[in-house]
């Protein structure tokens, strides 16, 4: 009877090890921030704090608007539109035939006034209309690694058909560079040659990080169907800006890009005679092509819309906040007793 006494009660107790339930709770430990119980604001919205808030808004908002729209309208521009007017009269049922004869004369004189003070630096812009820079195939057509680096002159993969010329790779290659802008503007002032300085108009993180010192043009332009401007085999890509400022890509149809900087104030009434070739094709797609004198402000270019969203969201607030105080002081309601709200009768939330 003693013998089978310590057998039996080893087992019992290893078999009530056994039975135990495993505790395997995903429930995490207690604490206000898992139990979202940490102190909050939580505001309730009265008339005048409702009215106070779009005051606010609205006296902050139309001061800036304002000053917005002051800075935009001090920008002067002058906009020139020249597709058609450069057309020869013979011409203009067949613009197509036109632009793709090299045999014609590109050569076309315009006259620009000056109506309002333009202080220097004066950019000089072309602005293209209807040209998808955006366009997917067209964006992904260059080779980055080509750009930068001489050991990557043979990585045209991505360039296609703009990639090779005669069993050897295009240097810049891609449509993006063959269809780099080619119209050429010449300006004089009082018969006299008005200087524009093309240095500098690009991003000085792309000349230095994206374009190469020893990446020269290579096999450039060199097929049947030209698409743009040649560019010079001596001259680095670092140096040739002009390709620099079309490879950045515009996100609209209608852009503007930096041709260069006139560096001498324009007074009123001063009339700039300007000689240019219009050798850039946008009659094949309806394009139109603008030649554009800006100054600048402190804010930038001329553009109006941040002043007025400025001004329309202020405004919006301002006449809200009056309404909202007509209803209250014509027929106010009685508010509620706070302290009868859940999380004041219950702080922990239960």
């Amino acid at each position: 009877m003693s013998s089978s006494t310590p057998s039996s009660s080893a087992g019992g107790v290893g078999s009530a090890d056994s039975a135990a339930p495993r505790r395997n709770s995903k429930r995490p430990k207690y604490s206000k921030f898992t139990q979202q119980e940490l102190p909050a604001c939580k505001p309730i919205l009265t008339p005048r704090w409702v009215i106070s808030a779009f005051m606010l808004v609205s006296i902050v908002f139309i001061p800036i608007g304002v000053v917005s729209l002051f800075a935009s309208r001090d920008v002067v521009e002058i906009i020139d539109r020249y597709e058609t007017a450069c057309l020869p009269q013979n011409y203009r049922n067949d613009k197509v035939s036109f632009i793709q004869n090299n045999a014609t004369d590109k050569a076309c004189n315009r006259t620009l006034t000056v109506k309002k003070l333009m202080k220097q630096p004066i950019y000089v812009y072309y602005q293209l209309d209807n040209f998808y820079q955006n366009h997917r195939r067209y964006v992904k057509s260059r080779s980055d690694s080509q750009l930068k680096g001489r050991n990557s002159e043979d990585d045209v993969s991505a360039c296609k058909p703009e990639d090779m010329s005669n069993g050897q790779p295009i240097v810049p290659c891609g449509l993006i560079a063959w269809s780099l802008f080619n119209d050429t503007y010449d300006f004089s002032l009082n018969n006299q040659q008005l200087a524009v300085n093309k240095r500098g108009i690009s991003w000085k993180s792309d000349r230095d990080s994206k374009f190469g010192k020893d990446v020269f043009p290579k096999n450039f332009q060199n097929g049947s169907l030209i698409g743009g401007k040649h560019l010079d085999s001596s001259v680095p890509l670092s140096e040739q800006e002009d390709l620099i400022v079309w490879m950045r890509t515009a996100a609209l149809p209608t852009f503007r890009k930096l041709y260069g900087k006139i560096e001498r104030d324009l007074q009123p009434n001063e009339v700039i005679h300007v000689t240019l070739q219009n050798n850039y094709n946008t009659y094949s797609f309806n394009g139109k092509k603008k030649l554009v004198l800006s100054t600048t402000s402190w804010l930038g270019g001329k553009n109006d819309f941040l002043g007025i969203a400025y001004l329309t969201v202020g405004g919006l607030c301002f006449f809200l906040a009056l309404s909202f105080t007509v209803v209250y002081l014509v027929k106010p309601r009685r508010l509620g007793d706070p302290s009868y709200l859940s999380w004041n009768r219950n702080p922990g939330g239960h």
